[in-house]
């Protein structure tokens, strides 16, 4: 297997130092991506992993930097690229190099590409609140003037409704 399993990955969330809560959090969000990604013909082994990982910073912070202390630390031991992309890239919808600059972040492109950093990004918003919880995350953007991050939100969440099809209200 090229990407850790959930045994694997829940041993590695604990040595990071995760709380209970990020791991019920997490295995919530993979639950979800695992269901997109086999509908949507995504790697499912990739996504299942990123979407257990995708938090994995979030021992160590709680801030918007968790991705990107998450990334680095999945990088030092070794794990492949495309799964560290899936940590480094599940923010909201994406952050432009220019808003990783002025929010403290090294300054890169942190918007997910693949089809499976989409589907790990799209599950985290949408887990726990559905729909609404993506309104909602978008409307808190816009009411913090950053209209840009709103909608991408929003494009994320319809590109998604379109390769999920008449499954989504089945998720």
């Amino acid at each position: 297997m090229k990407y850790p399993d959930e045994r694997e990955c829940i041993e590695l969330l604990r040595r990071a130092g995760c709380s209970d809560s990020v791991i019920a959090h997490v295995r919530e969000v993979s639950a979800l991506a695992v269901r997109m990604a086999g509908i949507c013909g995504a790697d499912v082994e990739l996504v299942r992993a990123g979407a257990l990982l995708h938090d994995i910073g979030r021992g160590k912070t709680h801030g918007i930097e968790h991705a990107v202390v998450g990334a680095e630390l999945l990088r030092e031991w070794g794990y492949p690229e495309e799964l560290v992309r899936i940590v480094e890239r599940h923010i909201g919808a994406g952050i432009t190099a220019e808003e990783a600059k002025s929010i403290g972040l090294p300054e890169k492109d942190y918007m997910p590409e693949t089809l499976e950093e989409k589907i790990v990004a799209e599950a985290d918003n949408y887990a726990g609140e559905g729909e609404e919880g993506i309104r909602a995350l978008a409307e808190r953007l816009r009411k913090r003037g950053n209209d840009a991050a709103a909608d991408r939100v929003m494009k994320l969440h319809r590109e998604m409704k379109d390769c999920i099809g008449d499954f989504w209200d089945k998720l």
